[in-house]
């Protein structure tokens, strides 16, 4: 079709096409086909008065001004580290920005190649054979988790169980995937951090088609059962699906080996900052699960000279096959960002990133202990090893202690009335001796 008439050559109908359609679906006009609430709908004016950059940008710098300057010792499933200069110099050329997906491989060696690297690490990391070349976010990919649990499992069943100690919007992503698969989530209790493996264990039945854990838990405690988790999920024919970030990962057991069939989570610890909403999501699994993997997989194969070549190998998502083979609507590309990923790790290197993982361990644990040593604050909550983060006790309201750190310049997060949770890592590292005075003023 040519672009005649008021079409163009993205929307190329004419009078008569489009007069056809409306006729069709029985509307007058196209704005018919649209609910827009009047006070939101454009009047014709954005009523942005033209500036030059520098006052575009005077302006901003104002705006952002306005902001509060606060040391954040926050975590809860968003983490900061250091990310290296070269993260940004090397992902910033031309040739990566510029790339979308890479469907022409003659002309996208060098991307595919990196985002083979980067599954090759999360395959490292998990021992598990199967990496997809990245997801949305660790949301997104454990609502994946099940419902390829959904589609894999022999047995019926539609419950999907995951830990009472779940961030909030994790679990309103889930639930999200799961009304579309008709999948039920249900929880099951903790025990001081981690997961009841008794209470687990009574619940566990041939109704359940997945059991998610975490390690760490989102308290920042480490899981110190994951085989027996794994045993009982597999007793029942459930999938096992365990979340974790690649950081962390460097220095926990494999999830292969304690029976995991699906490791989901964050591969956005690296390579990007804190960004509290964007993220990089990882999705491995085990081989006979190949064909239900969502996105899309980069493989290595050979040219017609038989030199070494990459590829998109498998996508499973709508837009390249019939929509009843689809295993996913998953449509947007997090290459970029995957990219960086595999910079920043290979940038550490394996002692590197065990380093980081260990400075996590040790840096937490002094600051529990020195808040400990306060009147009026136990830490940390749960007596169980932590990575990055820890619950507070405080006798006094933690919702007013939280606002007093606030003004000290401190932020944390509040749990209940008495529990406050404080993540450190490298970036906040420096700052642990302020936020312990403060602290000790506040309660």
């Amino acid at each position: 079709m040519s672009g005649r008439g008021r079409g163009t050559p993205y929307a190329p109908h004419t009078d008569a096409e489009t007069a056809a359609m409306l006729d069709a679906v029985g509307v007058d006009d196209e704005a018919a086909l649209f609910d827009i609430p009047s006070d939101v709908a454009f009047d014709g004016a954005f009523g942005i008065e033209p500036r030059t950059e520098r006052e575009i940008r005077e302006e901003c710098s104002r705006i952002f001004g306005r902001n509060r300057d606060l040391v954040e010792f926050l975590g809860r499933g968003h983490y900061g580290h250091y990310v290296p200069s070269i993260v940004d110099h090397l992902s910033d050329r031309a040739e990566f920005l510029t790339s979308y997906t890479q469907y022409q491989p003659e002309i996208s060696q060098g991307f595919l190649q990196a985002l083979f690297e980067y599954q090759s690490m999360l395959v490292e990391l998990t021992g598990l054979p199967i990496a997809n070349c990245s997801m949305y976010d660790a949301a997104t990919a454990l609502g994946e988790a099940a419902t390829l649990a959904d589609r894999v499992r022999s047995t019926s069943g539609d419950a999907v169980l995951v830990p009472e100690h779940l961030r909030e919007g994790k679990r309103e992503v889930l639930a999200n995937y799961c009304a579309g698969a008709g999948l039920t989530i249900e929880t099951y209790p903790m025990d001081d951090g981690i997961a009841d493996i008794d209470a687990l264990g009574d619940r566990v039945g041939d109704d359940v088609v997945m059991v998610y854990a975490e390690n760490p838990t989102v308290r920042g405690c480490i899981e110190e059962r994951l085989a027996a988790i794994g045993d009982l999920a597999s007793d029942v024919d459930a999938l096992f699906a365990l979340g974790s970030d690649v950081v962390s990962l460097s220095v926990l057991e494999r999830p292969a080996d304690v029976g995991a069939d699906v490791v989901v989570g964050e591969a956005g610890v690296l390579g990007l900052p804190t960004a509290y909403g964007m993220g990089l999501g990882i999705f491995a699994c085990r081989e006979e699960y190949l064909r239900q993997v969502p996105g899309r997989l980069v493989g290595a194969s050979e040219d017609a000279r038989g030199d070494r070549a990459y590829t998109l190998t498998l996508q499973t998502r709508e837009q390249h096959i019939r929509k009843e083979r689809a295993t996913s609507n998953i449509c947007t590309n997090q290459a970029w960002v995957a990219l960086r990923a595999a910079i920043h790790a290979a940038t550490l290197g394996p002692s590197g990133l065990v380093d980081l993982a260990n400075d996590c361990v040790r840096e937490a644990a002094d600051l529990a202990d020195r808040i400990d040593e306060l009147s009026g604050a136990v830490a940390p909550v749960h007596d169980r090893h932590h990575l990055r983060e820890f619950v507070v006790r405080v006798d006094q309201p933690a919702p007013a202690i939280a606002t007093d750190l606030e003004a000290a310049g401190f932020a944390v997060h509040v749990l209940d009335d008495h529990l406050l949770q404080v993540c450190v890592t490298d970036l906040n590292a420096g700052q642990v001796d302020g936020l312990v005075a403060a602290f000790g003023e506040v309660i």
